[in-house]
Protein backbone atom coordinates (compact mmCIF):
# COMPACT_ATOMS: atom_id res chain seq x y z
CA UNK A 1 0.00 0.00 0.00
CA UNK A 2 2.80 2.22 0.75
CA UNK A 3 5.66 0.42 0.33
CA UNK A 4 8.19 1.17 3.25
CA UNK A 5 6.79 4.80 3.83
CA UNK A 6 6.24 4.17 7.83
CA UNK A 7 4.89 7.17 8.41
CA UNK A 8 2.76 7.46 5.55
CA UNK A 9 0.98 4.30 6.46
CA UNK A 10 0.78 5.50 10.17
CA UNK A 11 -1.03 8.54 8.73
CA UNK A 12 -3.20 6.88 6.48
CA UNK A 13 -4.48 4.71 9.55
CA UNK A 14 -5.05 7.84 11.55
CA UNK A 15 -6.91 9.52 8.80
CA UNK A 16 -8.79 6.50 8.12
CA UNK A 17 -9.72 6.52 11.94
CA UNK A 18 -10.33 10.18 11.96
CA UNK A 19 -12.95 9.73 9.34
CA UNK A 20 -14.65 6.86 10.25
CA UNK A 21 -15.22 8.58 13.65
CA UNK A 22 -17.00 10.99 11.67
CA UNK A 23 -19.21 9.00 10.42
CA UNK A 24 -17.59 10.21 6.95
CA UNK A 25 -18.04 8.36 3.68
CA UNK A 26 -14.85 5.46 3.77
CA UNK A 27 -13.45 3.75 0.23
CA UNK A 28 -12.91 0.39 -0.12
CA UNK A 29 -9.78 -0.06 1.48
CA UNK A 30 -10.44 2.22 4.14
CA UNK A 31 -13.52 0.96 4.87
CA UNK A 32 -11.69 -2.62 5.76
CA UNK A 33 -8.90 -0.66 7.69
CA UNK A 34 -11.98 1.20 9.73
CA UNK A 35 -13.22 -2.64 10.37
CA UNK A 36 -10.19 -3.60 11.51
CA UNK A 37 -9.30 -0.35 13.79
CA UNK A 38 -13.16 -1.02 15.27
CA UNK A 39 -11.87 -4.61 16.27
CA UNK A 40 -8.91 -3.27 18.29
CA UNK A 41 -10.42 -0.66 20.38
CA UNK A 42 -7.11 -1.03 22.69
CA UNK A 43 -5.15 0.53 19.24
CA UNK A 44 -7.80 3.82 18.58
CA UNK A 45 -5.78 5.97 21.26
CA UNK A 46 -2.59 5.44 19.16
CA UNK A 47 -4.36 6.91 16.13
CA UNK A 48 -6.15 9.98 17.76
CA UNK A 49 -2.59 11.89 17.47
CA UNK A 50 -1.26 11.63 13.82
CA UNK A 51 2.06 13.15 15.13
CA UNK A 52 2.76 11.04 18.41
CA UNK A 53 1.55 8.14 15.76
CA UNK A 54 4.16 8.99 13.72
CA UNK A 55 7.14 8.96 16.44
CA UNK A 56 5.71 6.19 18.56
CA UNK A 57 8.57 3.23 18.93
CA UNK A 58 7.58 -0.28 20.14
CA UNK A 59 9.65 -2.57 21.48
CA UNK A 60 9.18 -6.04 21.18
CA UNK A 61 11.36 -7.25 23.93
CA UNK A 62 9.31 -5.42 26.25
CA UNK A 63 6.45 -6.72 25.12
CA UNK A 64 4.72 -3.79 23.27
CA UNK A 65 2.74 -4.80 20.50
CA UNK A 66 3.22 -2.45 17.53
CA UNK A 67 -0.78 -1.65 16.64
CA UNK A 68 0.26 -0.77 12.79
CA UNK A 69 2.43 -3.98 12.68
CA UNK A 70 -0.60 -6.23 14.23
CA UNK A 71 -3.63 -4.29 12.22
CA UNK A 72 -1.51 -4.71 9.18
CA UNK A 73 -1.41 -8.11 9.65
CA UNK A 74 -4.86 -8.74 10.07
CA UNK A 75 -5.81 -6.46 6.73
CA UNK A 76 -3.11 -8.58 4.54
CA UNK A 77 -5.15 -11.89 6.00
CA UNK A 78 -7.96 -10.51 4.99
CA UNK A 79 -6.60 -9.37 1.40
CA UNK A 80 -5.63 -13.29 1.04
CA UNK A 81 -8.77 -14.49 2.27
CA UNK A 82 -10.79 -12.11 -0.68
CA UNK A 83 -8.77 -13.36 -3.52
CA UNK A 84 -7.98 -16.73 -2.13
CA UNK A 85 -4.43 -16.13 -2.63
CA UNK A 86 -2.47 -18.12 -2.01
CA UNK A 87 -5.42 -20.81 -3.69
CA UNK A 88 -6.44 -22.50 -0.78
CA UNK A 89 -6.68 -19.89 2.20
CA UNK A 90 -10.23 -19.30 1.95
CA UNK A 91 -10.90 -23.48 2.86
CA UNK A 92 -8.39 -23.25 5.47
CA UNK A 93 -9.56 -20.18 7.21
CA UNK A 94 -13.17 -21.38 6.96
CA UNK A 95 -11.83 -24.71 9.04
CA UNK A 96 -10.12 -22.97 11.22
CA UNK A 97 -13.09 -20.52 12.20
CA UNK A 98 -15.02 -23.75 12.42
CA UNK A 99 -12.59 -25.28 14.89
CA UNK A 100 -11.65 -21.74 17.19
CA UNK A 101 -15.21 -20.43 17.00
CA UNK A 102 -14.27 -17.05 16.20
CA UNK A 103 -12.93 -15.65 12.52
CA UNK A 104 -10.60 -12.78 14.64
CA UNK A 105 -9.53 -15.31 16.99
CA UNK A 106 -8.77 -17.39 13.42
CA UNK A 107 -7.38 -14.30 12.24
CA UNK A 108 -4.50 -14.18 14.98
CA UNK A 109 -3.58 -17.61 14.68
CA UNK A 110 -3.10 -16.72 10.97
CA UNK A 111 -0.76 -14.09 11.88
CA UNK A 112 1.66 -16.16 13.55
CA UNK A 113 1.97 -18.23 10.52
CA UNK A 114 2.15 -15.21 8.19
CA UNK A 115 4.94 -13.45 10.50
CA UNK A 116 7.15 -16.59 10.62
CA UNK A 117 6.85 -16.86 7.36
CA UNK A 118 7.50 -12.83 5.90
CA UNK A 119 10.53 -13.46 8.95
CA UNK A 120 11.97 -16.55 6.53
CA UNK A 121 11.94 -14.79 3.98
CA UNK A 122 13.42 -12.00 4.52
CA UNK A 123 16.23 -14.04 6.34
CA UNK A 124 16.75 -15.23 3.60
CA UNK A 125 16.38 -12.65 0.92
CA UNK A 126 13.47 -13.73 -1.07
CA UNK A 127 10.12 -13.85 -1.66
CA UNK A 128 7.72 -15.79 0.98
CA UNK A 129 6.66 -19.54 0.14
CA UNK A 130 3.33 -19.50 -0.37
CA UNK A 131 3.38 -23.41 -0.51
CA UNK A 132 5.05 -23.69 2.94
CA UNK A 133 2.62 -20.43 4.51
CA UNK A 134 -0.47 -22.45 3.67
CA UNK A 135 0.81 -25.77 4.61
CA UNK A 136 1.53 -23.66 8.41
CA UNK A 137 -1.87 -23.08 7.60
CA UNK A 138 -3.28 -26.27 7.62
CA UNK A 139 -2.01 -27.25 10.36
CA UNK A 140 -3.45 -24.69 12.35
CA UNK A 141 -6.81 -26.03 10.64
CA UNK A 142 -6.40 -29.49 11.79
Amino acid sequence: MFGNDRNSLRRYYCTVWDKASASQPLEPLEQIIAAVIRAHPEYQPALINAETALEREYAPELGETNPFLHMGMHIAIQEQLGGDRPPGILDVYQQLCRRVGDSHAAEHRMMECLGETLWEAQRNGMEPDERVYLERLRRLAR
